[in-house]
């Protein structure tokens, strides 16, 4: 999936809006980050740390833990240039509603 695709796709998101975190692209949902794009071929996405080990597992060549602190509480890396668009649109949709608010993701399901 290319950059642009990604974008598109994460802004089409209930509620999703763009801003800058730290000079990096950042994506939210009612203020909270679930997606940033701080690398040219992949974004991070806010996952939790089992949902993170499951991405790892199903997609070991696509996704790679954030070194560090945020990494051990669910960061993960998704090099969405080389992911498939299931994969990309699945792990981003996640991020999405670990960020948004449950009355949120209610009126979506």
């Amino acid at each position: 999936m290319t950059r642009e695709e990604l974008i598109a796709f994460a802004l089409n998101l209930p509620e999703a809006t763009e801003s800058a975190h730290f000079e990096r692209r950042a994506f939210r949902v009612r203020g909270r980050i679930f997606m940033t794009l701080p690398g040219g071929d992949y974004c991070v996405v806010r996952l939790k740390p089992d949902q993170q080990k499951m991405a790892l597992a199903i997609a070991p060549d696509v996704t790679v833990v954030v070194p560090g602190g945020w990494g051990e509480r669910g960061a993960t890396r998704l090099y969405h240039a080389a992911a498939d668009d299931r994969t990309v649109h699945d792990l981003v949709q996640q991020g999405w509603k670990n960020a948004a608010p449950k009355s949120l993701i209610s009126k979506e399901e």
